[in-house]
């Protein structure tokens, strides 16, 4: 089955239209406070309170300079720590998802994911697991007063360069519960040019299916790699992985076909955009075996 297409506010140049069209097939919504220098979840809050039952993820960890500025008057983080413009310390995660539900106008959030924490202590793996597993302390305790449904991670690097792994990251949420735990998705590049979570997946390796097996949300971001894949991808390829399809889609349907994916987060600023991806994953999937051709083609000289 093939995964349902998302929208991602990253780049989306147009936040309440995506939004809107968004909202009215369903699907879900993930954005940051850091997102359109800090109004991406402004700019949601009207689609969302209009749509109460539409899910949306958010995170914490970056924040734009005037959320740091609020951060350091209200006694959260020091000049020094909003400086850097990234934190994953308890008061600071504590305060910023009461920010992320009053900016979203939501009593409840579906998840709040830490937003790339192998930022915090850079190659100390001890030390990067107890922050992570201090904040999902945090999280812990908003699950258990209602603020928030779920968590997990969002991640550029941290799993593919092993900061974490996906079983170390279920222990830590262990860990910080105190036994049953909400972490409940993680967030990573999977892409025709970032295929290492695709190649693994084939092989039964790597955080696809580890996730998959734990009963985790799996979001791909950056299927189209920042909107450069189509123009590097020929009308050939797209013709090998299925024909009649736009290179554009053939990268996202290719995404959408990979074993444990359950999200691809789209930055589809206008409506032909959304319909295009929307007609590429309402297709059959592709099979493991068209997988290692597609990606056995890519990664030959």
């Amino acid at each position: 089955m093939t995964a349902a297409l998302a929208l991602g506010t990253y780049r989306c140049q147009a936040i309440p239209e995506a939004a809107a069209r968004a909202a009215a097939s369903g699907a879900w919504i993930d954005t940051a406070p850091n997102y359109a220098t800090g109004q991406a979840q402004t700019l949601l809050a009207p689609a969302l309170t209009a749509h109460p039952s539409l899910n949306v993820s958010t995170k914490t960890g970056y924040f734009a300079a005037a959320t740091g500025t609020d951060a350091v008057n209200t006694g959260v983080l020091t000049e020094d720590q909003a400086a850097a413009g990234h934190s994953l310390t308890p008061d600071y995660v504590r305060w910023q998802t009461g920010r992320n539900r009053a900016e979203l106008g939501r009593d409840r959030l579906d998840l709040t994911l830490l937003h790339n924490p192998e930022r915090t202590h850079p190659g100390d793996r001890p030390a990067l697991h107890c922050a992570i597993r201090d904040a999902f302390e945090v999280l812990e305790e908003e699950v258990a007063a209602g603020n928030v449904a779920g968590y997990g991670i969002a991640t550029w690097a941290g799993l593919e360069e092993e900061a974490f792994t996906v079983g170390e990251l279920l222990a830590l949420a262990a860990e910080a519960a105190g036994g049953h735990h909400h972490l409940a998705a993680i967030q990573l590049p999977v892409s025709l040019v970032m295929m290492t979570p695709i190649t693994q997946a084939l092989h039964g390796r790597g955080p696809l299916p580890a996730a998959a097996d734990a009963g985790l949300r799996v979001m791909a971001s950056a299927p189209l790699h920042g909107g450069e894949l189509p123009g590097m991808v020929d009308q050939e390829l797209a013709d090998l992985i299925r024909p009649g399809l736009t290179p554009a889609q053939a990268c996202v349907l290719t995404v959408g076909s990979c074993p444990g994916v359950t999200d691809v987060l789209l930055a589809a600023s206008g409506a032909p955009h959304w319909k295009e991806a929307a007609d590429a994953v309402a297709q059959p999937s592709l099979t493991a075996a068209q997988l290692r051709e597609i990606t056995g083609v890519l990664a030959s000289p």
